[in-house]
C-alpha cells in the first residue's frame, strides 16, 4: 500500500509546487479578495484603486496607498504610479525602472490574474458599445459620499471612446465605447480582459474635463516636453572637443562621458497639473518612446524602425524633435453637433530636424528629415496599434488625446450650460483629489550614439507631446455625418434609465 501512494503524493506536490510559482513566487499582478456588489449602471462603495483603500472624509474622496487585504506587495502596481515604467521621487527626478510589458504576458497568468479579481457579473459582460452619462455618473459619487468604486473608477471597463452625445431631452452629457471586464495588469494598468488594452481611467478623464471646464475660455493646448538644459549642452560640446576621436575600445568611456557632461535633461508639463497621474503617463510615454527610437528598450514589433539603425553617421551631434500629437482629421460631427465620432487610431508621431550650436543652443533644419527619424516616425505612426498593444503606455496616451478632444468638444458646444452641469465635484480639486504625485522635473539623459571607426554621430532627442485638441474640431478639419448614421445611432440609446443608473449598454 505504501508503495503505491508514493505517486499520488508525489504528483500532489508536484502541483502544489507549480501552483506556486504560478501564484506565489511569480506575482505578476496585484489580486484583490474583496469583491464588488451592485446592478448594472448603479455604484458599490468599495476601494478605490487595485491595492489602494478608500476612504471619505467630509464627502472627500480620498485614497491610501495601504494595500488591499490578500494582495501581493508589488511595489510596481500597488503604488500610484503611471505606466511606462517610471517611476518620480519626492524630488521630482524620474528615473527607470525596468518593468516590462504587457506582452510578455503568458496565458496561463492571465487566467490566474483575472480569477483572482472579481466584478459584479452585469459590468464584466462584454459589449460593443456602453454609454456612461457624465453628470449621471458624478451624482452617483456625489450621493455614495465621495466613495468611488472600481466599475466608476475604470468607467465600466471602456477602453476606447468612440461617441459623445448630448441629449437636450434629458439633459445627458454620454460617451460611449466598447466595453468588457477587466483586471490588474502590469504596471498599475486594469486591462480588459479581451481586448488586452487599457480601460479608461477616471482619473484621466476628469484631468480632461478640468483642461476644459464649465466656462473656460479654451486656447488650452496640454503636452510635455524633455530637453538638455542649455549648460549641459555646452559641457557635451566641451566634452567632445577634449576626447577627440573615438579609438576602438573606447566606445563605452566615451558614451559615459556623454552621459555626464550632458546631465539631467529637464521635464516640462504644459496645460494640466504636472502633479497629476495623466501628466506622468504623458511624460512617461514620451521618454519610453525616444528610448525605443535609440535602441534602448525593445518593442516586439518586428517592422518598426529605430532611428539609430536608420540614421546616416555625419560626424556631428544632431538634435532631433520628435512629438506626439492627435490625428486631426479624426473627428466627424452629426449637423446639429450633438453627436461625434472619432475615427482613427489617434495619434501620430512627427518629426524634424536640428543641429545644436557651440552656446547649445538649437536651431531647426529645413529641408528633408533625416532618414532614420523619417523612417522612424513613419513606421512608429503606422504601427501605433501594435505597439499599443505591446507597450500600454500608448494605449493610455492614445485614450487621453481622445478625452481630450472629447472634453474641448463639450466645453465648444456649451454641453455644460445647456445641460447645467457645473461640475461641482469632479471639478474641485478638494473633493476630488488628483494633484497627488510629485511633479517630474528632471529625468536620467536619453542620449545615443553611433560610431563606426572614428566617424562618430552623437544623437539627441527633444520634443514630447503636443495635443491642441481643439484644432481637431476646427470647421475645416471635422467631417460630416454621411448617411446620418451618427444620428441614426443617437437616437437608439435609451435614456429614461431608473435613478442612480449612469452605464449602460447597447446592443
Amino acid at each position: 500500500m505504501k508503495h503505491r501512494q508514493q505517486p499520488f503524493v508525489f504528483s500532489w506536490l508536484f502541483l502544489c509546487a507549480v501552483a506556486f510559482l504560478l501564484v506565489g513566487a511569480v506575482p505578476l499582478f496585484a489580486q484583490s479578495t474583496t469583491g464588488t456588489t451592485g446592478t448594472t449602471g448603479t455604484s458599490s462603495t468599495t476601494r478605490s484603486t487595485t491595492g489602494t483603500s478608500s476612504t471619505t472624509t467630509s464627502g472627500t474622496a480620498t485614497t491610501s496607498n495601504a494595500p488591499t487585504p490578500g494582495a501581493p506587495a508589488l511595489q510596481d502596481l500597488t503604488s500610484n504610479r503611471p505606466g511606462g515604467g517610471v517611476f518620480v521621487n519626492a524630488n521630482g527626478v524620474m528615473s527607470r525602472f525596468g518593468a516590462m510589458d504587457f506582452g510578455a504576458v503568458t496565458e496561463r497568468q492571465r487566467r490566474v490574474a483575472i480569477t483572482s479579481y472579481r466584478l459584479p457579473g452585469s459590468v464584466s459582460a462584454k459589449t460593443p458599445m456602453r454609454c456612461i452619462s457624465l453628470n449621471r455618473l458624478e451624482k452617483a459619487i456625489i450621493e455614495a459620499d465621495g466613495v468611488i468604486a472600481d466599475e466608476m473608477l475604470y468607467l465600466a471597463g471602456i477602453y476606447r471612446i468612440e461617441y459623445v452625445f448630448f441629449f437636450p431631452e434629458s439633459k445627458d452629457i454620454v460617451i460611449a465605447g466598447p466595453a468588457e471586464g477587466w483586471f490588474p495588469g502590469y504596471e498599475n494598468m486594469m486591462v480588459g480582459v479581451t481586448s488586452s488594452q487599457p480601460v479608461l481611467d477616471l482619473r484621466h478623464l476628469v484631468s480632461a474635463l478640468r483642461a476644459f471646464a464649465p466656462g473656460g475660455e479654451g486656447g488650452t493646448i496640454v503636452g510635455c516636453s524633455i530637453d538638455p538644459t542649455q549648460e549641459g549642452s555646452i559641457r557635451l560640446q566641451q566634452f567632445q572637443q577634449q576626447f577627440g576621436s573615438v579609438s576602438r575600445g573606447m566606445t563605452q568611456e566615451f558614451i559615459r562621458g556623454v552621459r555626464d557632461n550632458i546631465g539631467m535633461q529637464t521635464v516640462r508639463v504644459d496645460g494640466i497639473p504636472a502633479t497629476t497621474h495623466a501628466a506622468q503617463m504623458m511624460v512617461a510615454a514620451d521618454y519610453r518612446m525616444k528610448r525605443i527610437a535609440l535602441g534602448e528598450d525593445a518593442v516586439p514589433v518586428r517592422t518598426l524602425q529605430t532611428f539609430i539603425n536608420n540614421t546616416v553617421q555625419n560626424g556631428s551631434h544632431a538634435v532631433f524633435r520628435w512629438y506626439f500629437t492627435p490625428d486631426y482629421d479624426s473627428v466627424i460631427l452629426t449637423e446639429d453637433r450633438t453627436g461625434m465620432q472619432l475615427d482613427s487610431n489617434g495619434v501620430k508621431l512627427v518629426g524634424e530636424n536640428e543641429l545644436l550650436a557651440e552656446t547649445g543652443e538649437r536651431s531647426t533644419v529645413s529641408g528633408e528629415l533625416d532618414p532614420g527619424s523619417k523612417a522612424f516616425t513613419q513606421s512608429f505612426t503606422r504601427l501605433y496599434p501594435q505597439i499599443s498593444q505591446r507597450a500600454l503606455v500608448f494605449a493610455q496616451l492614445r485614450n487621453w488625446i481622445d478625452m481630450l478632444i472629447c472634453a474641448a468638444h463639450i466645453q465648444r458646444e456649451e454641453f455644460y450650460a445647456k445641460s447645467g452641469w457645473a461640475m461641482e465635484f469632479f471639478g474641485n480639486e478638494e473633493k476630488f483629489q488628483l494633484e497627488t504625485l510629485p511633479a517630474p522635473k528632471e529625468i536620467e539623459p536619453i542620449v545615443g550614439a553611433r560610431i563606426v571607426g572614428n566617424n562618430r554621430t552623437l544623437l539627441t532627442p527633444v520634443g514630447g507631446v503636443v495635443i491642441d485638441a481643439e484644432f481637431a474640431l476646427d470647421e475645416d478639419r471635422v467631417r460630416a455625418d454621411a448617411g446620418n448614421k451618427i444620428a441614426e445611432r443617437q437616437k437608439r440609446l435609451a435614456l429614461e434609465l431608473p435613478e442612480g443608473v449612469w452605464w449602460w449598454d447597447v446592443r
